[in-house]
């Protein structure tokens, strides 16, 4: 038999990763429990030499750098800001207290503070993807109370963004290992000093991101789409969510998930953003699996037998002791009752962020495998709790709401604070829907009514012309209209997105419910733009002659024509007289 273990590492983890996932959702679980069973079961392999453990590590860190880069790609500055009056403050307040009582419990079963800052840490983030799932199956994930807690967990994201920048530099001051020469003398060095030259190496790094990156990204993404090769554009998504985090490792002693997660933030920005979410998201699932397996290869299952006090008091400190501390910061900063009652249950449970916290500890010498067991077996239990935590939510919202001396005073009294929310989100919401609508496929007969054209035409008239658009489509790359030529057609986009230029400079991009093209309806003239694919497009497209044909059966339309024409003449030479200016 070859010895091919990084073959053998993927393909059984990835293989056992679809059964155990699988029967995890049969049994409405969340496919992640189902996941680190499948690392369990890996452990086995890894014993008689049938698997790698230590390449399922450093295919974890790959998967590490890519949900660190989806979390930057889909972050969104506008839907935090919206539920930031109570997410923020409520996030940072939880986590600091939660972190707190939780090293306080370690520091008296013996652990030492570093240990013990990194338990308290990894207990207070939540899984944003259990999170998702759970309000998901309650149909609740876009009511208010549900995007609170969604923001919330945002916010706590950026925060362990943050840790995990921070903690390898202070590995050594908390008393674990640095990995190089320099350890002794890092862990010798004053707190602030360490993280004086920690802050500043980020700084250097976030300020160079964004002022270079915005410009230098984009660009290179729209150069690589209009080549119109599928397989570079993704190519050059992974190399830049990789290549930006190893840089940032390498040139400025900042983590693969800092880097990763820039990479996403920068590239958030782009007109293509969109298209690289996509392309990226089957490598994100695939290597997030796999982090989610390394995970269970190194979870030892005695250790529920043999610390089980150790155990209840984490799955404890997590289920009810995070509940508590989060409903009591929710009802302190006088919102209601049900509001604290659904972010408690939110955040009753841990994820991706404590085990990747929890791994990191282990790396740098801050934390032993038994603690690392105990934040897996944390994680493990409340993942399969959690739905309870939902459930008794919903009891004591109805059991307050029932009770009118208890509703007046935290319930009714504060929901005008929510309320004030539920606006703010609603105006994210709008702008998120036109953001989306930029990516959405329009049929051929809501491309005609968006046309302003033909929006005045009656629904028979509308329903006539529709029958003279022919379907067309075009693949990245691929130039749809070349100056000179005879302008014989319009194009109303269905899907896709295209970039106008002229004389080879970037004018505008159009996508789905645009159009272009129009002149040629109008004018017969020349064209005097090219215009290229940047993505799959699907057209309606209306020839000149079928447009004359259907005039002569509609008289009524040719004075509506005449002004359009009439209208577009005097632009095209306005701008003509534009250019000619600023050339001179």
């Amino acid at each position: 038999m070859h010895d091919v273990p990084l073959i053998a590492t993927i393909a059984v983890s990835l293989g056992l990763a679809v059964i155990f996932g699988l029967l995890a959702h049969k049994i409405r679980l969340s496919p992640l429990i189902g996941y680190i069973v499948t690392g369990m079961v890996m452990g086995l392999f890894a014993s008689s030499g049938t698997t790698d453990t230590g390449l399922a590590r450093q295919l974890a860190e790959i998967g590490i750098m890519m949900m660190m880069f989806g979390t930057g790609l889909h972050f969104s500055v506008s839907d935090l800001m919206a539920v930031g009056r109570l997410a923020i403050p409520g996030a940072i307040a939880q986590i600091t207290l939660v972190t707190a009582v939780v090293a306080v419990v370690a520091h008296f079963w013996g652990w030492p503070l570093g240990a013990s800052l990194v338990f308290g840490l990894s207990l207070s983030a939540a899984s944003t993807v259990v999170l998702h799932r759970a309000l998901e199956d309650r149909s609740t994930l876009s009511t208010t109370n549900g995007r609170v807690a969604v923001g919330w967990l945002i916010v706590e994201d950026m925060v362990m963004v943050l840790v995990l920048v921070l903690l390898p530099s202070l590995a050594g001051v908390l008393g674990g290992t640095t990995g190089d020469d320099s350890a002794h003398a890092t862990g010798d060095q004053h707190l602030l000093v360490t993280l004086a030259i920690t802050l500043l190496k980020i700084s250097c790094f976030v300020a160079i991101s964004l002022l270079f990156g915005p410009k230098l990204l984009p660009w290179l993404l729209r150069e690589v789409a209009r080549t119109g090769s599928r397989e570079l554009f993704t190519l050059t998504v992974l190399s830049m969510a990789l290549g930006i985090a190893y840089a940032a490792a390498l040139l400025f002693d900042v983590s693969f998930a800092l880097g990763a997660f820039f990479a996403g933030v920068v590239l958030n920005e782009s007109e293509l953003s969109h298209k690289a979410a996509a392309n990226s998201l089957q490598l994100q699932d695939a290597f997030g699996v796999l982090f989610f397996v390394s995970v269970g290869m190194l979870f030892d299952p005695t250790s529920l037998i043999r610390e089980p006090l150790m155990v209840i008091a984490a799955v404890g400190l997590v289920v009810v002791g995070k509940s508590i501390i989060a409903l009591c910061v929710v009802l302190l900063l006088r919102f209601p009752a049900s509001t604290a009652f659904s972010v408690g249950a939110s955040l009753a449970q841990i994820g991706e962020f404590s085990l990747i916290l929890g791994g990191l500890g282990l790396s740098y010498g801050l934390l032993d495998n038994a603690g690392f067991n105990l934040i897996l077996a944390a994680a493990l239990i409340s993942i399969l709790v959690n739905p309870l935590l939902f459930f008794g939510a919903d009891k004591l919202t109805a059991w307050v709401t029932g009770n009118p001396t208890l509703n007046a005073y935290v319930e009714s009294r504060q929901l005008a604070r929510l309320h004030r929310i539920q606006s703010e989100l609603d105006a994210a919401h709008e702008r998120a829907q036109a953001r989306a609508a930029a990516h959405k496929t329009f049929t051929p007969e809501e491309l005609a009514v968006k046309f302003p054209l033909f929006a005045n035409m009656t629904p028979e008239q509308r329903e006539v012309l529709v029958l003279h658009f022919q379907s067309h489509s075009a693949a990245p790359g691929e130039r749809i209209i070349k100056t000179g030529d005879v302008a014989d057609a319009m194009y109303l986009i269905s899907k896709g997105e295209v970039e106008v230029a002229i004389d080879g400079r970037h004018l505008v991009n159009r996508g789905p419910g645009e159009f272009f093209g129009e002149m040629g309806l109008l004018s017969r003239g020349r064209r005097t733009a090219d215009v290229i694919a940047l993505d799959y497009c699907s057209f309606a497209k209306l020839s000149g002659p079928d447009f004359h044909r259907f005039l002569k059966r509609y008289p009524d339309i040719r004075a509506q024509v005449a002004k359009l024409v009439a209208e577009r003449t005097k632009e095209a030479a306005r701008h003509a007289t534009m250019e000619a200016d600023s050339s001179a």
